[in-house]
């Protein structure tokens, strides 16, 4: 048996057509565009990258892209005075900061800063609140992904058993609420669960989100479970200075078991943005007043 592969690049480009026709109808029928602004402090090699992803990916949607980048010795109360000034600009409808931040700089801080309105990374206490409450709220882009990737591959998740390793407040936790607005069964496991092989060979759905490369063995897998695999971890190539991206499945050995699986990179990293996208246009028709579109 060999797990089908679940193209997380493909389900991401689809979602990202649907945006943009969303995008297009705001435009045609309440000339309005959604506004995406990122700010970025310093100079860290990956949030440059992932910070042009986002720009282009806003702009192939039709959508308005505003970047900020500020030097790395930026204070707190100077970037805490920026986001207050896009939370006042009528033209921005979602703000994002780039993490990680500078050490003097609180993350925490940043995040209850940021308008929940215009809360598109989903983090704010206010969201998370309400996620946990079943009510409408602006949720994590990449659990988002994730179970829309699920979904996708699955159908409806109702009554299926769905372990969650990990258990931070941005993948880990919300995932595993959204799991549960589904109709799933979830399980949340993380770092010290007793027995962590076992938990994970009862799920339909894993969802492994816990940042240590390939912790998960083939045999942690239950026969024909549906592997999400979060982790983006960065190791050591065959070539000598070389590196190369891995989860935090053994992808190999998991797919000799699993029923569909998620490859890094491919997987659950292009849905990140797409979702992001896709937040930006819901809070960009909230603060509008409008009805929200279907994506």
């Amino acid at each position: 048996m060999s797990a089908e592969i679940i193209d997380g690049k493909a389900i991401a480009a689809a979602l990202r057509q649907r945006i943009a026709k969303a995008v297009s109808q705001l435009q045609e029928n309440h000339n309005l565009t959604p506004g995406l602004a990122v700010v970025l402090v310093g100079e860290d090699a990956a949030s440059q990258v992932y910070v042009r992803n986002k720009g282009i990916a806003t702009k192939e949607a039709g959508m308005v892209s505003l970047e900020f980048r500020l030097p790395a010795d930026t204070s707190q109360e100077a970037l805490l005075e920026k986001v207050r000034e896009l939370n006042n600009d009528p033209s921005v409808h979602g703000i994002l900061v780039q993490f990680p931040v500078p050490e003097q700089i609180s993350q925490q801080a940043v995040i209850d800063t940021i308008s929940p309105d215009k809360d598109v990374d989903g983090l704010h206490p206010q969201n998370a609140g309400r996620l946990v409450s079943g009510l409408p709220a602006l949720t994590p882009c990449t659990p988002t992904g994730s179970v829309i990737l699920a979904k996708q591959t699955l159908g409806d998740l109702t009554g299926k058993h769905a372990v969650v390793i990990g258990r931070s407040n941005l993948v880990g936790k919300p995932v595993a609420q959204l799991l549960l607005n589904e109709n799933c069964t979830v399980t949340m496991a993380h770092s010290r669960t007793k027995d962590l092989a076992a938990v994970c060979r009862q799920a339909d759905i894993l969802v492994a989100a816990v940042g240590i490369a390939e912790m998960v063995q083939g045999d942690w897998i239950k026969p024909g479970a549906c592997v999400i695999d979060v982790g983006i971890n960065r190791v050591a190539g065959a070539e000598a200075g070389k590196t190369r991206l891995v989860g935090d499945v053994d992808f190999a050995a998991a797919s000799a078991i699993a029923g569909h699986i998620t490859p890094v990179p491919g997987g659950v990293g292009p849905m990140t943005i797409a979702c992001l996208l896709r937040n930006t246009v819901t809070a960009a028709c909230r603060l509008a007043g409008l009805d929200e579109i279907e994506i």
